[in-house]
């Protein structure tokens, strides 16, 4: 059995000091999966390039890890254009298969 759709275009984000990690994950109406990932910058104009390129992924809901203050720009560029859900790292990291993990060469 798997898990019930709840959001057919969303969006987690790993937040860094100097980078934003996307994966959107988009759910067709016969249950087909797209998923994409992207690395923005933090700087001001590339949140808003995150923001513009969500929006035109159709994105409704995006999740992103509250831990420390790194968030807090990003909610507050994004806050406009999609819901923002912020979670517990800890929870994240508890549902088996959801946290995307990256190997850095």
């Amino acid at each position: 059995m798997g898990l019930q759709v709840l959001y057919a275009r969303c969006a987690g984000l790993d937040v860094h000091q100097k980078t934003v990690v996307a994966c959107v994950l988009l759910t067709a109406a016969e249950g087909h999966e797209r998923k994409e990932i992207r690395t923005f910058a933090t700087t001001t104009t590339s949140l808003v390039a995150l923001a513009d390129w969500l929006a035109s992924q159709q994105v409704s809901h995006v999740a992103m890890e509250s831990t420390g203050v790194l968030w807090r720009p990003v909610f507050n560029i994004l806050e406009a254009t999609c819901t923002v859900i912020l979670v517990n790292a800890q929870h994240i990291k508890a549902v088996p298969g959801r946290k995307v993990r990256r190997e850095v060469a």
